[in-house]
């Protein structure tokens, strides 16, 4: 990158960055290309088209009331087993008659705790509010009220209550020896592997498990143990190979099961005693030779070329002792689309998707969570990793949470999620967590009310605003530009150097009794246009982020008087630090070893302050440049305790409320340390301009501390302000104008 547009990325003009070179070329060329990876402004999140749900105009005809009296339904309550049989049949015998909407009278329709409603596809299921479906009370495990299951397709569930039996549960059993015994799976409505449904106002609470499950739908078609491996590998035609430190597979896979024959695609899963890498090689019914692929692992998924009949494996391993590895179709729910809808008072989840590529959750609201973890409005969580299903192209909308027992919304694994303008109000509470095991998470809009972000990496966040609660972004790959923060806490945990960038962030401190701010700690981070106002109860900027930040246009307004500030090393350009008036001690501190560079800062201090910036560290590398400081009171501008090196230059500093002609400006050390070992080991003070309303001491070197080196203080111009330094002290072209 060339220096000049460097320059204007860090928000200095090319003259201001001599304090660059103290970084080294390599430094200089990571920040270069760090900065450039930093624009978050243009991120592009649209899709080009999202889920639509079931195909509404398939259902326009007049709505089938389905005859209780036929069908042997009871609408009081009663005969779980009649009426389950009953629902069942009516709506088998409603798709074979090429009946497309079906509906119930009012009333309350026990399901038998044996069984469920399996849903029939191309049908239009429309209840109104007080038709109750109620899970006859039970002691299993796992169970459904209402099933969509795997070619199901093309299923609308609008309105209806559906119940659970939560409160009269008997949760000591367990469904067999191999299960937890944690009787989280008892469900409202499940989702198995299907395309095309649409949930709409309905309302499901009270379940043991989650209001709605959105699943996959998983085959094992078959698992080889290690008597199907033998030595040797094959060549690029397909033909077996002698090759020392290969197995291949005997018998290999059928590629013409039925299930293959509706989705032509496969994966491997769970090996044992296997490499994760393999190659695969194709063959039709006549043990012909189709085609290769190479470097595949487990979990991949792999379209079955035309006429492929079977399929052959080789892995570079000596032995196959204990080997093992499965061969899986996984169909993940499509085009889901769950919407004006009400989950509450479950257990578990409010919605789990759990498995779905394209699925739109929107306008609706998830309350009141609670009971067996994670205990979360949403949670999308497909348990890949654990032999489970994957999530893609989540979109989370306009929904509203509140009263959930740990989390609002969980991006647990899978990738690309849009979670947009949703309020999130579990107060004291996590709003939204991306976990390690997702990517791709864009989070737009959404007011944190109360509630806590935390993510991990890969992520983008717009526009949010959050208060009463703080942030946890650890990276790397995530991004935040534009955040409304309100007596809460901007906090970045970065875990890789510039694995974090900030832009456009307001961080309003209205109630003094609360923490707020921003916090900084692990490596460095790149903030832009970051605004801090009002006093916090402690420092509303503290950190301990390893040197190296680059920190553009961060304006500090009303800083707390008592405790100051804790910056952390960096560099600080264009920056602005105005204190608030009514205690002395708080100052703008820098206490950190590393390196400090402020260019073209502001620094304003109250009526009351003693010192606008106190710098102490004896490994602290501090540069000053270019700056301006107005001092409100009579207090000194900048106070050097100890450092390895200070170069304070070109600044201007205007000091006219000042009490004291003692007070002292610009200091190495104070009075008290006079005689004590010299701790600021290199100092340049050159081409400042102070001006003061009384004579006070514009440079003070005097009390510098036993054996102090010579300071070059030089070219300094001082107005009604006067020198007292050192003998050895570099004097040169420095004027005083009375």
């Amino acid at each position: 990158m060339p220096l000049l547009l460097l320059s204007l990325l860090l928000g200095a003009q090319l003259t201001m960055m001599p304090s660059l070179g103290s970084i080294g070329a390599s430094g200089r060329q990571e920040m270069a290309a760090l900065l450039d990876a930093a624009a978050v402004a243009n991120v592009q999140t649209e899709k080009t088209s999202e889920p639509t749900g079931a195909d509404e105009s398939a259902f326009k005809q007049q709505l089938h009331q389905i005859d209780l009296k036929r069908w042997g339904i009871y609408n009081d309550g009663t005969h779980a087993v009649e009426t389950t049989e009953g629902l069942n049949k009516a709506l088998a015998w409603a798709h074979e008659e090429g009946i497309h909407a079906a509906t119930l009278q009012p009333g309350t329709y026990l399901i038998d705790k044996n069984s469920r409603i399996d849903m029939v596809g191309d049908m239009r299921f429309e209840l109104t509010p007080d038709v109750i479906l109620q899970k006859e009370t039970n002691g299993m495990e796992h169970y459904e009220l209402l099933a969509v299951d795997y070619g199901a397709n093309n299923v609308i569930l609008r309105g209806g209550t559906y119940l659970g039996d939560k409160d009269t549960h008997n949760y000591e059993g367990k469904d067999n020896p191999h299960t937890w015994g944690t009787h989280e799976s008892g469900f409202g409505i499940a989702l198995y592997g299907v395309d095309s449904v649409t949930i709409d106002g309905v309302k499901a609470s009270q379940f043991t498990g989650d209001g709605l499950i959105i699943g996959g739908h998983g085959t094992m078609a078959k698992d080889i143990y290690e008597n199907n491996f033998e030595s040797g590998s094959l060549d690029e035609s397909g033909k077996e190979l002698a090759a020392k430190g290969y197995i291949r597979t005997i018998e290999g896979f059928d590629l013409t099961l039925p299930i293959f024959q509706e989705r032509k695609e496969f994966e491997l899963a769970n090996p044992i005693s296997l490499p994760n890498l393999f190659d695969m090689y194709f063959y039709d019914s006549q043990n012909k030779f189709i085609s290769k692929l190479t470097g595949k692992k487990a979990r991949d998924i792999i379209s079955i070329p035309e006429g492929a009949a079977r399929l052959q494996l080789v892995f570079k391993q000596e032995g196959w002792s204990k080997a093992y590895i499965e061969l899986w179709n996984r169909t993940v729910s499509t085009n889901v689309v769950v919407k004006n809808s009400e989950f509450s008072y479950n257990r578990r989840q409010g919605i789990t998707v759990g498995g779905a590529d394209g699925a739109l959750i929107e306008n609706n609201e998830l309350h009141h969570i609670k009971g067996t973890a994670p205990q979360s409005g949403i949670d999308v969580e497909g348990g890949f990793g654990d032999n489970g299903n994957r999530n893609s192209d989540i979109i989370i909308r306009g929904n509203a949470f509140h009263d959930n027992a740990a989390y609002d919304v969980i991006l647990y694994d899978g990738k690309d999620a849009l979670v947009e303008n949703n309020h999130m109000a579990s107060k004291g509470l996590i709003g939204l967590a991306v976990s390690e095991p997702f990517t791709g998470a864009v989070v737009r809009g959404n007011h944190f009310d109360g509630t806590r972000i935390v993510a991990y990496h890969d992520v983008t966040l717009l526009d949010n605003k959050l208060n009463d609660s703080y942030t946890t972004l650890i990276g790397p790959r995530i991004k935040v530009n534009g955040l409304a923060v309100t007596d809460g806490i901007f906090s970045i945990s970065a875990s890789q150097p510039f694995g974090v960038s900030a832009s456009n962030v307001t961080i309003d401190s209205r109630n003094k009794d609360v923490e707020s701010g921003m916090t900084l700690s692990g490596k460095k981070v790149i903030l832009n246009h970051i605004t801090i106002n009002g006093e916090s109860k402690l420092r509303s900027f503290s950190g301990n982020s390893e040197a190296g930040s680059i920190i553009n246009h961060l304006k500090i307004i009303g800083y707390n008087s008592k405790y100051g500030l804790s910056l952390p090393p960096a560099y600080y350009n264009y920056c602005e630090f105005e204190g608030a008036a009514g205690d002395s001690t708080g100052a703008v501190g820098i206490s950190s070893a590393g390196l400090y560079s402020f260019n073209h800062c502001r620094f304003s201090t109250s009526s009351t302050a003693a010192a606008s910036i106190i710098a102490d560290h004896p490994d602290l590398q501090l540069t000053i440049m270019n700056s301006s400081f107005e001092l409100g009171g009579d207090s000194s501008a900048i106070s050097i305790q100890s450092a390895k090196k200070a170069r304070i230059e070109n600044n201007d500093i205007k000091a006219n409320a000042l009490a004291f002609e003692k007070t002292e400006i610009i200091r190495i050390n104070d009075y008290w340390k006079r005689e004590e070992a010299a701790d600021v080991l290199n100092a340049v003070i050159r081409g400042n301009r102070i001006s003061t309303n009384i004579a006070a001491i514009g440079i003070s070197t005097l009390y510098a501390g036993a054996g102090a080196p010579a300071y070059d203080v030089s070219l300094n111009q001082l107005t009604k302000a006067r020198y007292a330094l050192k003998d050895n002290d570099t004097d040169e072209g420095n004027a005083r104008t009375p």
